[in-house]
């Protein structure tokens, strides 16, 4: 039994060949299946293998380790187990030193264990770099993987271990070197892949630059290999993800990217798993297809999206790649979230293409399955589809109209009072976009939709971006006289209470300006202009702002001041008259002698 041997392995009066051969049978065991590891947990086999690693016994301790090493690679233990004393680390990095077989060990406990910025916090402050470095030229290929591996986990997404890897040498050589000889074509494949993500790391954090030739030379290209049919499933879709991750901020990598090797070509084949060949003929092999079809397929569609994020041309290639569109509406109704939440990055990567929009996205009627994609579905997949939306609506979308009939306001208005930044923000971005050049029923629908206490609740958003935004859809609602002068007749003495609100708090210079416009906006309707002469706290603000240091501030109030005196207007006298009395002219005067040109015009 379990408890036997743990009870023989931790008898300091068993002999060490007896308490090393507990070790390796508990190994054996670990091997077996998930629950097996379970039941092991459960009896505490970690706190007693790891007391054994105190033993001066080195063949024990191998054996302590190798079955701690079998343990942790499991999915089912928890890796914290590794963290819960502080002596451990400190410990294992002291044994690294002792065989080929420590070092192994160690290091594959190390990576497997290694999850999140709080885990590479603590390897890295107990010396893990240079502890491991000297490993990666070992004469052990298993102890170079291993020390590799270790490197590519503590370096993902971390900008304190990239930047310290660049300056590290070993026997008189860069790491980075080292990194590029390992992902030579002679090197095998998961050491070319692993030095891969390693640099794709250090580029990201910065500390390579983009352009550096070990980038554009050689992981590049030796990622973009990882894509072709030659490779196995599991190497195709690693290779992509790291491509689409390092490709994925910039414009001249996405462009050589997309010309090597016919890379969007070569992705199109990632979606035609399971094929139906195999299906016959090996049902072990069609098994494995099924497993990484959607892996792939997810895989593809980051790497899309990371290819098509800024340049026109690739976008209108990917488009063009057989059933591209089809794939992307597809996807998005997958029941594996992860290729849904690909296939929308995608699609948001693409729509930020005008021409798209207009032909492929229309062609396809992209709206519908993306307004389904919006109901209920979780935060991360909602803030980029609603980003997407956020394009589909701008206004030579031909998708707008449909999108509006199928109740779009609705969903939107409820994304601005969501807890999520994210999605306040494209909820509102979206409205803006909607009521942009709009007719007058989808302005006051989304009045409607919003609700007067939700607009206030908007504007004083702590966040300046929701803000803007929201400042933004008052524009657009208030254009054109008609819309303006009806808007105002129903929402006037809220709008003039909000307006009044943001002139006096304490805002940024953009904030004020676009206030400052939505009143040039008010002050240019027939009947709302009332709304402004009759406000005396609210003629003394503009007033005030005539007199600003800043330009941009005194010009959009002086728009306001034209947009009340225009002469053929109906009362212009009496207007000009009062704010004649108001010393407006004096300022107007002054104004006229200033050293800027603009302000000087006006």
């Amino acid at each position: 039994s379990v408890s036997r041997l743990l009870y023989l392995l931790q008898q300091e009066t068993s002999s060490t060949e007896l308490r090393t051969e507990c070790a390796v049978v508990l190994g054996s065991l670990a091997m077996g299946t998930e629950n097996n590891v379970k039941s092991l947990l459960d009896c505490h086999i970690i706190p007693a293998l790891l007391q054994g690693l105190l033993s001066p016994d080195l063949k024990f301790i191998e054996a302590c380790l190798r079955c701690l090493r079998t343990i942790f690679i499991s999915p089912v233990t928890p890796e914290d187990l590794l963290y819960t004393d502080a002596t451990v680390i400190s410990h294992l990095m002291a044994l690294l030193s002792r065989s080929r077989y420590t070092q192994e060990y160690i290091c594959q406990i190390f990576s497997h264990c290694c999850k999140g910025p709080d885990h590479q916090t603590i390897l890295f402050n107990h010396g893990a770099v240079q502890n491991i470095a000297h490993l990666l030229v070992s004469t052990s290929y298993k102890v170079r993987m291993q020390a590799l591996k270790c490197f590519s986990v503590l370096a993902f997404e971390n900008p304190q271990v990239s930047m310290t890897l660049v300056n590290v040498s070993v026997d008189g050589e860069l790491l980075p070197q080292i990194f590029v000889k390992m992902l030579q074509r002679d090197k095998p494949i998961e050491m070319q892949l692993t030095s891969a993500k390693c640099l794709t790391s250090m580029c990201r954090a910065g500390a390579i630059r983009t352009d550096d030739s070990c980038i554009v030379l050689k992981t590049l290209p030796c990622l973009v290999r990882m894509c072709s049919k030659e490779r196995l499933l599991e190497e195709r879709v690693e290779g992509a993800e790291t491509l689409a991750y390092l490709i994925e901020t910039d414009v001249e990598l996405q462009r050589i990217a997309s010309i090597t090797d016919h890379l969007i070509a070569m992705l199109a084949e990632y979606f035609k798993y399971p094929s139906s060949v195999s299906a016959i003929t090996d049902i072990k092999r069609l098994d494995h297809d099924l497993k990484h079809a959607h892996e792939l397929r997810q895989a593809a569609f980051k790497l899309y999206a990371s290819l098509g994020a800024n340049d026109e041309d690739i976008r209108k290639k990917i488009i063009e790649t057989e059933n591209m569109m089809d794939r992307i509406v597809n996807g998005l109704s997958e029941s594996s979230i992860k290729v849904r939440l690909a296939a929308v990055r995608c699609l948001h990567s693409l729509s930020r293409s005008v021409q798209q929009l207009r032909t492929s996205f229309q062609d396809h009627a992209v709206w519908k399955p993306l307004m389904k994609v919006l109901q209920n579905a979780p935060n991360e997949i909602l803030v980029v589809a609603s980003s997407t939306l956020c394009n589909l609506l701008l206004e030579f979308s031909p998708s707008k109209e449909p999108i509006l009939e199928s109740g779009a306001i609705e969903l939107l208005c409820s994304l601005t009072q969501s807890e999520n930044l994210a999605l306040r923000v494209n909820g509102i971005w979206a409205l803006m976009n909607m009521a942009f050049q709009a007719e007058q029923k989808i302005k006051s629908d989304i009045l409607r939709g919003l609700s007067t206490e939700q607009l206030f609740q908007l504007l004083s958003d702590s966040d300046v971006n929701v803000l803007m935004k929201t400042l933004g859809l008052l524009r657009n609602l208030l254009s054109t006289r008609p819309h303006i002068d009806h808007i105002m007749s129903t929402h006037g003495k809220q709008i003039m209470q909000a307006v009044t609100l943001i002139l006096e708090g304490e805002h940024n210079i953009e904030v004020k300006e676009q206030t400052l416009c939505i009143l040039a906006n008010i002050a240019d309707g027939t009947t709302a202009k009332e709304l402004i002469m009759t406000n005396d706290d609210i003629l003394q603000k503009i007033k005030y702002y005539m007199s600003h240091s800043n330009a941009k501030l005194q010009l959009a109030a002086m728009f306001c001041i034209s947009n009340l005196i225009w002469n053929e207007e109906e009362g212009s006298q009496e207007r000009q008259d009062k704010l004649r009395d108001m010393g407006i002219v004096d300022i107007l005067h002054k104004l006229s002698q200033s050293s800027d040109p603009n302000l000087c015009d006006k």
